[in-house]
């Protein structure tokens, strides 16, 4: 249910930095997602469509961006990608793995109409 705390923000941001460009509306928005954010992108979309009705981001496309989980080995340094939820370094064999990507979760990039566009 955080989804719709988390789609309220994104489009605050939205709306506020198109409106501080001089845009006229929202055309798409560019979310970063990490594998570990816990963040539905079904859920995300389904809030959106609702709660931008009304606002100048009403009818934008979102574009989710998936970060895969990465990890790093604290005594060896080695950089993976976990297959399963063993985090054992395939490389040294030590448990002190640190997520290295995988948690993002904003707004990358916004693209907007400009109030002076025909389209």
């Amino acid at each position: 249910m955080h989804e719709l705390a988390v789609t309220e923000s994104i489009i605050e941001i939205a709306t506020r930095n198109a409106a501080e460009a001089g845009a006229s509306r929202v055309l798409a928005i560019h979310l970063v997602v990490g594998d570990l954010s816990s963040i539905v992108d079904d859920s995300v979309q389904f809030y959106f469509d609702f709660l931008s009705e009304g606002t100048m981001a009403a009818g934008a496309r979102l574009m989710f961006e998936r970060v895969s989980v990465e990890l790093a080995c604290a005594a060896c340094g080695w950089h993976w990608q976990p297959v399963s939820a063993d985090w054992q370094c395939p490389h040294c064999g030590q448990r002190q793995a640190k997520v290295v990507k995988g948690r993002e979760f904003y707004v990358d990039s916004i693209e907007v109409e400009d109030t002076d566009d025909d389209t």
